[in-house]
């Protein structure tokens, strides 16, 4: 806090102020982040309608978002991996991932007329996990930017859908 004080040119207690705690700030700053990365859609994809629309819109949002801010969120998990404050808000943000995937997950399986209650806790697993930055970064390194929204798209599919 000290820090960021002195390099915007104003008091410690301003930004306390401005934001509380370095908690706070954290979380403001990540949804600044999300909401100039496109993340404000989210209630929109989430909307009932078909689920397998709502399952690529999902996974549209997350590999374009995860594309547009790669070198940034890279820094963020690598600052969580070393900050508890910093920790708990990407694992807080990663919570919302996950309840959001375990919603579409469900409407799939009602789609599907699926009551497989422990193939449904895979489901969820499997696409939290592939709409993951680490997921995607790991993808990123070896494929054009062209073809990963497709390939993540195609592994979701096959993982979840089927």
């Amino acid at each position: 806090m000290e820090a960021l004080a002195s390099d915007t040119g104003v008091t410690r207690q301003t930004v306390h102020n401005l934001f509380g705690t370095k908690a706070q700030l954290i979380e403001a700053l990540f949804d600044e982040i999300a909401l100039e990365g496109g993340l404000h859609r989210m209630g929109a994809v989430m909307r009932p309608h078909d689920p397998r629309l709502m399952l690529r819109e999902f996974v549209n949002l997350f590999a374009d978002f995860w594309a547009t801010y790669r070198l940034l969120i890279r820094r963020i998990h690598g600052i969580a991996a070393i900050d508890p404050e910093f920790g708990k808000a990407v694992e807080a943000r990663n919570r919302r991932r996950h309840m959001a995937a375990t919603r579409i997950v469900k409407s799939l399986d009602a789609a599907l007329s699926r009551v497989d209650h422990p193939g449904q806790v895979k489901r969820i697993a499997l696409l939290h996990t592939l709409t993951s930055f680490e997921f995607f970064d790991g993808l990123a390194r070896n494929l054009p930017d062209s073809d990963l929204k497709n390939e993540v798209l195609a592994a979701v599919e096959k993982c979840v859908v089927a």
